[in-house]
């Protein structure tokens, strides 16, 4: 544990952060002290000048010594400051975490979660439907596996989507990087039986949700995040878009940027009472081109990398989320501005090599969509230039450590052409 604890104050708590780079920006730009938890070495966040201590977290297993080592750090924090500390996570696993024990979690830590029968739900995607219909949310229609007949995957015949039903550790299992190429969240298929037939649906079908896919782009995404208290009212708000994803159309954020729309606007508040969510949220929506109804395609009851984006814009809800947990504060309103769109240069990259083979986007577009616009970046800032060069010294010590061992590799095939 790499803490100062005489750096810390009792009337205004560090934030404990089980999260990355864009939500310890979002802390700092909200002037708030953040202890990073991760597994990762290689984390950006921990070089961020907004880092006020780092803690080394066992990886997540069955054994629970990330959670005994969670509990133990609230315990010192809070024994030293004889107070309880906010806790933020930003991943679906640290959020299955923090679920599963929140009751000897609370006891050391501030936060917010939905009532175990909603948490549940949202994160296990296969049971998301079924709360849907039973709540009257708004979402595509499910299909089930099972027989040929109408609602049935077999049976429809227009697009159908496909996504796991959980995404825990998402990027390092099987399935993501052979039925989803490794960066994909969902995929679409061209009918049902094309689905049903494909070898990798039917091998791992007991771990996908299917669904009535929605017709639409990249900008027919949007999303609503907020902050809601232990009622679902909605302390602070906005509206995100996707400008572009990897892979297109399911893929991960690669341009975002924020937007208005009051309808959006007031159907993600009556959700967000519907279920009723609690603390961090974030609702990820679909419009119909052609009739222009939103569709709910998922809630992550946490926070996100939009935070970022949303606090460069005047509305950072991690500030008001602290602000409500440490003292009951209630922000007064504030509409989020369009100023700043954020970016992952190397996933925009690809996005942009994957619309110019379709003839959709060309090189001097997709430059000109970057210069066009005020720009914040998933590594590099300006104001925060650690993590970035952090990680670069990294790749540069790995491909130096590398060199060697490639140029003893190619010395066999050197001699069979020199001889």
């Amino acid at each position: 544990m790499d803490l100062d604890f005489s750096r810390f104050r009792p009337e205004r708590p560090p934030v404990v952060l089980a999260g990355g780079l864009n939500l310890v920006r979002a802390l700092g730009q909200g002037n708030l002290e953040a202890i990073v938890a991760t597994w990762d070495p290689d984390e950006p966040a921990i070089a961020s000048r907004y880092c006020a201590g780092r803690v080394t977290l066992p990886r997540p297993s069955a054994d629970g010594a990330t959670v005994d080592a969670l509990v133990a750090m609230g315990a010192a924090l809070a024994g030293r400051l004889g107070r309880r500390i906010p806790l933020v996570y930003g991943s679906d696993d640290t959020l299955t975490l923090v679920h599963a024990n929140r009751a000897r979690l609370a006891r050391h830590y501030l936060f917010l979660l939905p009532d175990p029968e909603v948490a549940t739900a949202l994160v296990a995607k296969d049971r998301f439907a079924a709360f849907a219909r039973h709540r009257g949310l708004p979402v595509p229609r499910s299909l089930r596996w099972q027989g040929d007949g109408p609602g049935s995957v077999r049976g429809t015949a227009g697009p159908v989507l496909v996504k796991p039903s959980e995404k825990l550790d998402w990027h390092h299992t099987t399935l993501c990087h052979r039925l989803f190429d490794g960066d994909g969240k969902a995929r679409v298929f061209a009918s049902g039986a094309e689905a049903a037939t494909h070898p990798l649906v039917d091998e791992y079908h007991r771990q996908l949700t299917f669904q009535e896919y929605v017709p639409g782009g990249d900008p027919d995404h949007w999303s609503f995040h907020g902050f809601a208290d232990e009622s679902g009212h909605v302390l602070a708000s906005f509206i995100g878009r996707k400008v572009r994803t990897f892979p297109a159309g399911a893929g991960e954020s690669a341009f975002i940027e924020l937007a208005h729309d009051e309808g959006l606007e007031a159907l993600g508040r009556w959700i967000a009472g519907r279920c009723p969510l609690r603390g961090f949220f974030k609702m990820d929506f679909k419009r119909d081109p052609g009739d222009g109804r939103w569709h709910l395609l998922e809630i992550n009851s946490r926070a996100s990398l939009w935070l970022n984006l949303g606090a460069a814009n005047g509305v950072n809800l991690a500030r008001v989320g602290y602000d409500y947990l440490v003292d009951g504060t209630r922000p007064t309103p504030v509409r989020a501005r369009t100023d700043y769109r954020w970016i992952s240069l190397a996933l925009d990259y690809k996005a942009a090599r994957e619309l110019g083979r379709r003839g959709e986007l060309g090189l001097a577009a997709w430059i000109g969509s970057i210069l066009a616009s005020r720009n914040i970046y998933n590594l590099f800032s300006w104001s925060d230039p650690g993590p970035w060069l952090a990680t670069w010294k990294r790749r540069l010590v790995r491909r130096l450590v590398r060199a060697p061992r490639r140029v003893v590799s190619l010395l066999p095939r050197w001699r069979s052409t020199a001889s």
